[in-house]
């Protein structure tokens, strides 16, 4: 980047953010106007739920520039985060240059014009009226190997191609990485981003998301779930509800027209809160005992 802030400051972020109904703490709203400003990537981490991805999506819109997403996972080949060559125009080109007599040299067939672009190329040779956010989500899910080819394109805003050379950015992308900790992330890679990690709201957080996600529930409601929601967190449960899971809760009990928490209506909708058999067997069971309520 050129150096140009795209906020004026972390209360900017905040109301900007609140504006596309994402809630920003104050942390996070620093995080990103640093990351903006400084033109660093960014790292989020945090539990599945908390809002990671959708801080780069509500990121983008709010700077009404493009989102490019790059979804990781295990075995993802630079091919397939970088470019790759588009072998179909190469070949007709070796072909339409045959009938008319002449061959063509290796330097032509690897020209930029055959090259298909894939998510960090697209962000490097991105052209609009601002940089556009570039999301690696899940950066975890990938193997060592790639977090290396990530590490000139983090640090430089560039990334090499063999038959052409080094392409640099104009004007950095804003990279947001995401991570769920399932796996250690190289030092290098830290040591090339900002941090931040994303805690899981409050009660009252959680009640205010839910107030514009889910506006036809009534606010005792709300204010119930957002409790009960945070009590079933504290279960020893393989996959904690997130976010996410929350608005999908209290969703399904607008559908079924409930207006009050009482154990009959939860147990039908237990399957938007937890995802496993076993952690719905504990869910139960805490609501038999009286654990949660």
């Amino acid at each position: 980047m050129s150096g140009a802030r795209l906020f004026e400051s972390p209360e900017q972020v905040t109301r900007d953010l609140d504006a596309v109904d994402y809630l920003a703490d104050e942390g996070l709203a620093t995080a990103l106007f640093l990351a903006t400003s400084m033109g660093m990537p960014i790292l989020l981490e945090g539990e599945p739920g908390v809002g990671k991805t959708s801080a780069a999506t509500a990121l983008a819109t709010v700077l009404d520039t493009d989102l490019i997403r790059l979804q990781c996972y295990e075995g993802l080949a630079a091919h397939d985060a970088l470019y790759e060559w588009n072998y179909q125009r190469q070949l007709l080109a070796i072909k339409m240059s045959e009938t008319r007599g002449h061959a063509l040299a290796d330097a032509d067939l690897y020209a930029p014009e055959y090259l298909s672009e894939r998510p960090l190329l697209a962000a490097i040779r991105h052209r609009g009226p601002r940089p556009p956010v570039l999301l690696i989500d899940e950066i975890d899910r990938a193997d060592d190997e790639f977090e290396a080819l990530l590490f000139e394109f983090l640090g430089e805003g560039a990334v090499t191609i063999p038959e052409i050379g080094t392409i640099r950015a104009d004007r950095r992308p804003l990279v947001v990485l995401t991570s769920n900790r399932s796996r250690e992330l190289h030092e290098a890679l830290r040591r090339r981003c900002l941090y931040h990690w994303i805690a899981y709201p409050g009660a009252a957080q959680v009640a205010a998301i839910l107030r514009r996600t889910v506006p036809g529930a009534p606010d005792s409601l709300i204010a119930d779930a957002s409790v009960f929601v945070g009590r079933v967190r504290g279960l020893d449960l393989d996959k904690p509800p997130g976010i996410a899971e929350a608005i999908d809760w209290v969703s399904a009990l607008i559908t079924l027209g409930v207006a009050e928490l009482v154990p009959d209506a939860v147990a039908p909708t237990l399957g938007t809160l937890v995802k496993t058999p076993d952690d719905r067997d504990t869910l139960v069971g805490a609501l038999e005992s009286g654990d949660v309520r």
